[in-house]
């Protein structure tokens, strides 16, 4: 009787994922992948409420929708009434010299634009859910964003680019970003066995690693700690609680004398995060053009527009040698450039075009030189990250299939 019962349930539970879970979350998944937001689980819990507005919205009776109609013109008016009493306070005080001059300057700037109060009865369902609102005015400007400078040698500035160059995370930054980054961070000398991070601390700072071996460990059950990573020369570590604003997930001990480079949490978001999403949706559109790229889905295209790497070559400049090993995937952003084999004119390349791909997937040396016609920008990608995020046979088919 009690499988009985147990297989009943299940089957509810199944027909209730099917009936109710399934379209809402298909719904939202492919929104989500449409859109590809940089943090996504704000994107859909916004997302779920605008359809919950939009639902309840749509069962509002036209006497219910009048009626919200009349509360918000009544709430706009006490507003406008309070408003006034407190700017004829103000008034007031200032003629009795108890009011600053800057309150005085502020009063105007700070009056919400005209409309603001006022909602359409199309947008009357959503009201229902939340009374709170953006509001605007000199009191609720976003702060421009300054970075620290710290003070380094040019010596410093210099091994301090080149480290960040080589790094993943940072090699994608243009060259006034790095600059401002490169102010920013301040060096950091550990001694053996000396402790950069602890775990379940609050995380404000991450660091790039020039010189040393540090271990990450993380505590276990009884109290002891277990060494689960290795960091080196050029690993950054200490990001993920920036990211995701959490606390430290392991400690981090010097194995040796280490040479660090730490970076505030400020900065790295406004610097790093914003800037891989410019470069996101400045290569979204340029990507889809590319032949072997244009059938990718935009959940693909973001992630390799992630791991580009812009690049600049003169006119006349090898992007390529005949017979070297290939390492590297190029597309011509703008600019032209040309293949030759043996000294003859093979290929020639523009905009939307690539090269290089042929000697990743066959692991052999590169087949022509390409020399620059022109000034061109290329975008270049790894060898390890074009197998990683490339599938070209399926490119291939799918750019094919859909041709």
């Amino acid at each position: 009787m009690e499988s009985l019962d147990a297989l009943k349930i299940s089957e509810e539970k199944k027909k209730y994922i099917l009936d109710q879970l399934n379209p809402v979350l298909e719904e939202m998944v492919a929104e989500c992948i449409k859109t590809t937001p940089k943090d996504p689980v704000p994107f859909m819990l916004e997302w779920l409420e605008q359809k919950k507005a939009s639902d309840e919205d749509r069962l509002l009776s036209p006497d219910e929708k009048d009626r919200l109609a009349k509360e918000n013109d009544a709430l706009a008016e006490n507003v406008t009434k309070v408003k006034s009493q407190i700017q004829e306070a103000a008034k007031l005080a200032q003629e009795e010299g108890k009011a600053d001059e800057s309150e005085e300057d502020d009063d105007d700037d700070d009056e919400p634009p005209e409309g603001f109060f006022q909602k359409s009865t199309e947008q009357l369902g959503k009201a229902r859910q939340s009374v709170s609102a953006e509001a605007y005015g000199a009191w609720n400007q976003k702060k421009e964003f300054v970075a620290p400078v710290i003070t380094k040698t040019d010596e410093q500035k210099d091994r301090l680019r080149a480290v960040l160059k080589k790094s993943f995370l940072f090699s994608s930054l243009e060259d006034q970003d790095l600059t401002i980054l490169i102010g920013a961070m301040s060096e950091v000398l550990l001694k053996p066995k000396q402790r950069c991070i602890n775990q379940g601390d609050d995380g404000d700072f991450l660091f790039v690693i020039e010189e040393g071996k540090l271990n990450c460990l993380i505590k276990q059950a009884d109290g002891s700690e277990k060494v689960v990573k290795e960091c080196g020369k050029l690993d950054v570590f200490g990001e993920l609680a920036l990211l995701y604003n959490c606390p430290r997930a392991a400690s981090v001990e010097s194995q040796e004398d280490c040479t660090l480079w730490q970076l505030d949490r400020d900065t790295f978001n406004h610097i790093v995060k914003e800037a891989a999403q410019k470069k996101r949706q400045r290569y979204d559109a340029f990507l889809s053009k590319v032949p072997l790229l244009g059938s990718m889905d935009a959940y693909e295209r973001s992630q390799l527009a992630d791991a580009l790497i812009s690049e600049t070559y003169e006119s006349g400049k090898t992007i390529v040698n005949q017979g070297d090993s290939g390492d590297t995937f190029y597309i011509i952003e703008e600019g032209d450039a040309a293949a030759t084999k043996n000294g003859v004119e093979v290929m020639s390349y523009g905009a939307g075009d690539y090269f290089g791909e042929l000697a990743l997937i066959r692991n052999q040396p590169r087949a022509a030189t390409v020399v620059a016609k022109s000034s061109v920008k290329a975008l270049s990608i790894d060898s390890g990250s074009f197998k990683r995020l490339l599938n070209v046979q399926d490119l291939l088919e799918r750019s094919t299939k859909y041709t």
